[in-house]
């Protein structure tokens, strides 16, 4: 029986934004932080609830993120944190590292070597 032939298709060209890239480079190391945090306590009491201030802080970060990466196809996937329903530190820990792996696969899109030298795929000046 013949195999129905795969299309490959070629990856859609997005460029990267100079707000993106600022907003980037601010934003994931703070998430990265937040993650281990919330991690931790994971590991101490993966069921307990997170307050609604460390909810509210978390989520300016993730909705950061989404701006980033508004035009990435991971986005559809991304989801901030529950206010109303505050998700347990094991759900926190589900949702950021979610985040974090979107961010991660933004960079390696968007910055590359270019000419011999690491840059953004963006017509800005961040080299």
């Amino acid at each position: 029986m013949k195999q129905p032939s795969k299309k490959i298709s070629k990856p859609v060209d997005r460029k990267t934004t100079d707000e993106q890239v600022r907003l980037f480079l601010t934003i994931s190391p703070l998430l990265k932080s937040a993650f281990n945090e919330v991690k931790e306590f994971s590991k101490k009491k993966q069921d307990e609830e997170l307050n609604v201030k460390k909810v509210k802080m978390i989520n300016r970060l993730l909705e950061k993120a989404k701006e980033i990466l508004k035009d990435e196809p991971t986005v559809d996937f991304l989801e901030i944190l529950d206010e109303n329903e505050l998700p347990t530190n094991s759900d926190a820990v589900l949702i950021m590292s979610q985040f974090i792996s979107a961010m991660d696969k933004f960079h390696d899109d968007h910055y590359h070597y270019e000419n011999n030298m690491l840059s953004w795929d963006n017509e800005g000046h961040w080299k």
